[in-house]
């Protein structure tokens, strides 16, 4: 036997002793969920549990170790809780209640809505709204993100169709402001592949070609393809705007570069096809409402929060998830305005807050965060 598998053989032996250890202390904690249970105690008291892993922690001198250890018993804290969870039916805190309450009292979606989206039609967005919804979907488009919200809390629209993400250039950091801003739900997710193409009036040819218009990010997709063609080329609000534009100039020595949706749209020549630097380019919309929804086969959740300002708060809400097997999918943070250095978080899951087993995740969430609410729960996309 080699001295690796005799290194092996102990580590064996030492995890056959901490699992018994461990399985003795989960019959304690289930006596004192019971006791919890007929004194009408919570689960969680988070000075307790302070004290505790300071405790801990101060198990051993080795300066190194202390954080293991308090990580360690984070995880099995948590798991006790779930246990305890099970055997309490607890009311909760006031995020609870309002998510509870929403969560009871959702909207059915509308056989007829009013969709609202940014950009001209024929942008990437206008596409997503017509996917997701169909295209015979009555569907109106204003000039900014924002205004999709301010509709939408006027009641001028039942829909809103926004970019969240991009696979290439990363998240829409203004969006997740504005959702935190105006309250609005996600009730749903559309992701459309960006495919650009060169597009221009009767007539042109790429000879003849001198500016191309597109916006920032249109251009810098095709930054190789236009590299050393020797066009100047223009930044415009975006991509179907600019075939818009480059269509009621006539100009054949114009082009915009955009989707082959927005180029037939606007009576364009497409010229050339597949751009992109990066073949796999794709956007992920939002579908949000001014209240929340649940449709059918809904299995993913956003939720946002604030933590407390204390070390390893997030780390303790994060091993939530891990305990009770929820699949993280994104972890995203902004800056709360006015508070230095600390920060919004927005996070997106796999689950189905009706399925048996999520209240006690919900409370334990709410009551882990410093403040907390569920931005949606929906069907994720299952195209890109």
């Amino acid at each position: 036997m080699s001295q690796l598998d005799e290194l092996r053989d102990r580590i064996d032996t030492i995890d056959a002793q901490l699992t018994a250890l461990f399985l003795q202390r989960m019959e304690v904690t289930e006596q004192v969920g019971r006791w919890k249970q007929a004194n009408g105690i919570p689960v969680l008291d988070t000075a307790r549990e302070r004290e505790v892993l300071a405790k801990k922690a101060a198990l051993t001198d080795d300066p190194a170790r202390k954080d293991d250890v308090t990580t360690l018993y984070e995880a099995i804290m948590a798991i006790s809780r779930r246990q305890q969870r099970k055997l309490l039916n607890e009311a909760g805190n006031q995020d609870y209640k309002r998510i509870r309450a929403a969560l009871e009292n959702v909207r059915s979606s509308l056989a007829a809505p009013r969709v609202l989206y940014q950009g001209e039609p024929g942008a990437y967005a206008e596409e997503a709204a017509a996917r997701f919804f169909g295209e015979e979907v009555a569907r109106s488009h204003v000039a900014t993100w924002e205004a999709v919200f301010r509709a939408l809390k006027r009641g001028e629209a039942d829909y809103g169709v926004v970019p969240i993400e991009n696979s290439s250039t990363g998240s829409i950091n203004q969006v997740y402001d504005l959702l935190a801003e105006y309250g609005a739900y996600i009730v749903g997710e559309q992701t459309v592949k960006v495919d650009h193409c060169l597009a221009a009036p009767a007539g042109a040819s790429l000879e003849r070609i001198t500016t191309v218009y597109s916006h920032e990010q249109g251009l810098l997709q095709c930054a190789d393809y236009l590299k050393g063609r020797g066009w100047t080329c223009v930044p415009r609000l975006n991509t179907a705007e600019s075939a818009q534009f480059v269509s009621r100039s006539g100009e054949p020595g114009q082009a915009a570069i955009c989707s082959l949706r927005a180029a037939r749209l606007y009576g364009l020549e497409i010229l050339a096809e597949h751009l992109n630097a990066n073949d796999h380019n794709y956007t992920r919309f939002v579908i949000v409402s001014p209240v929340p929804e649940h449709r059918a086969g809904s299995d993913k959740v956003s939720v946002l929060f604030t933590l407390p300002h204390r070390t390893g708060s997030l780390h303790a809400f994060m091993t939530i998830f891990a305990v009770n097997g929820l699949n993280l999918m994104k972890l995203e943070s902004r800056p709360i305005v006015g508070r230095s250095w600390e920060y919004l978080f927005f996070a997106d899951f796999i689950a189905d807050l009706t399925a048996p087993g999520m209240d006690g995740v919900l409370l334990e969430l709410t009551q882990t965060a410093e403040g907390f609410r569920v931005l949606g729960n929906y069907p994720a996309c299952k195209e890109g």
